[in-house]
């Protein structure tokens, strides 16, 4: 490719995408395709695309983010120029710096400062680092009126402009089965500590339903997972409570199927999609009042204090025995993932982009 007006930013999208990268994903197949060129380690079925390096995404951990970074300071712009770019998208927020690259980038969450653990790198990338993304881009765009409300706590009014923009989901994907319910919680996500696992598992022994099970579905992390193992068995729930590690794509909808709820009662949220695909399967969901989740959520979840195990517990309880208030969350929360589609988000991003192309 000689030319391309807009470069899209993709370097960082795993092999098996989760949340951010199946925003990034999803997103692209609605933003400009004529006149624009992904930047990835791998090409994108009808765009234009320029490699990336390898090991730059976020499968190679800390070492690729840092390599990935050195490579959007310093390579980036030569690629920006090359191509006589006059835009560079990011669907995360890393953007060369002091540069002559016109930029836009989506900011998520800024969890890191929420719960900032000394010396991790990804606090120190938010503290530091975000703050110049932000102050020199073009225009922010936000998953949620909660990230946007933090910027603004955390570093200021940006000097461009900003709009909020939600994120959706595949709803050729997730989508109600109509399959058996089967006794089960289900959680769907990260073991990070924010995540609130640790409550969720005290919440759940407090049920004393025998019959039900919680599985807990997500990759292992070993900073985390190997003490929420501990405290299963520390509360002799082994039989009870299931660690799933990764779930593949395909088995997903199924599995939220036939979950008689998605418990998800993180403490703190960008925007929280296993709440919104959950909805969009028909299954109910019990998640958080704090950040960005009642926005997801609206009035088609039930809300509870995360840090109150006995408020978790007992909603818990009221979706498993209550088959009236189960049916009235199965249809309000089908009605609320209707007013969210990719094809939306992506028309509203590519009309922002327009603005600087």
């Amino acid at each position: 490719m000689t030319e391309a007006s807009l470069l899209i930013n993709l370097a960082f999208v795993p092999t098996k995408p989760t949340g951010l990268g199946v925003y990034a994903l999803n997103l692209v197949q609605h933003l400009p395709k004529a006149d624009s060129c992904i930047l990835s380690d791998r090409a994108i079925a009808g765009h234009h695309h320029w490699p990336s390096p390898q090991r730059t995404t976020t499968d190679a951990g800390k070492w690729g983010h840092a390599q990935r970074l050195w490579w959007t300071q310093f390579q980036v712009p030569r690629i920006y120029r090359r191509l006589k770019a006059n835009l560079f998208f990011s669907p995360v927020p890393e953007a060369p710096l002091w540069t002559a690259c016109r930029t836009v980038v989506t900011v998520h969450d800024l969890i890191p400062l929420h719960f900032p653990q000394p010396g991790s790198p990804l606090t120190l990338y938010c503290r530091y680092y975000l703050p110049e993304v932000i102050r020199q881009a073009k225009h922010i765009i936000c998953d949620s009126e909660s990230t946007l409300r933090d910027i603004h706590h955390f570093f200021g009014s940006p000097t461009g402009a900003t709009t909020v923009i939600p994120l959706a989901y595949d709803d050729s994907h997730y989508r109600f089965l109509d399959l058996p319910r089967q006794p089960y919680f289900l959680y769907v996500g990260s073991h990070y500590t924010y995540k609130n696992l640790e409550r969720l598992i005290e919440a759940f022994a407090q049920v004393r339903l025998p019959e039900f099970k919680l599985l807990i579905a997500g990759v292992p992390d070993p900073r985390y997972t190997p003490a929420l193992q501990a405290q299963v068995e520390a509360m002799g729930l082994g039989d009870s409570v299931q660690f799933l590690a990764y779930v593949p794509y395909g088995e997903l909808p199924r599995l939220i199927n036939q979950a008689i709820a998605l418990v998800f009662p993180s403490l703190w949220e960008g925007f929280g999609l296993p709440v919104l695909e959950a909805m969009a399967c028909g299954t109910p969901v019990i998640t958080s009042r704090v950040s960005s989740l009642p926005e997801v959520a609206g009035d088609a979840a039930i809300l509870v204090d995360p840090y109150n195990t006995g408020e978790l517990a007992e909603a818990m309880v009221a979706v498993a025995n209550d088959s009236h208030l189960w049916q009235r969350l199965h249809q309000q929360g089908l009605a609320r993932a209707n007013q969210f589609s990719w094809a939306k988000t992506g028309q509203q991003t590519s009309a922002i982009l327009q603005q600087y192309l």
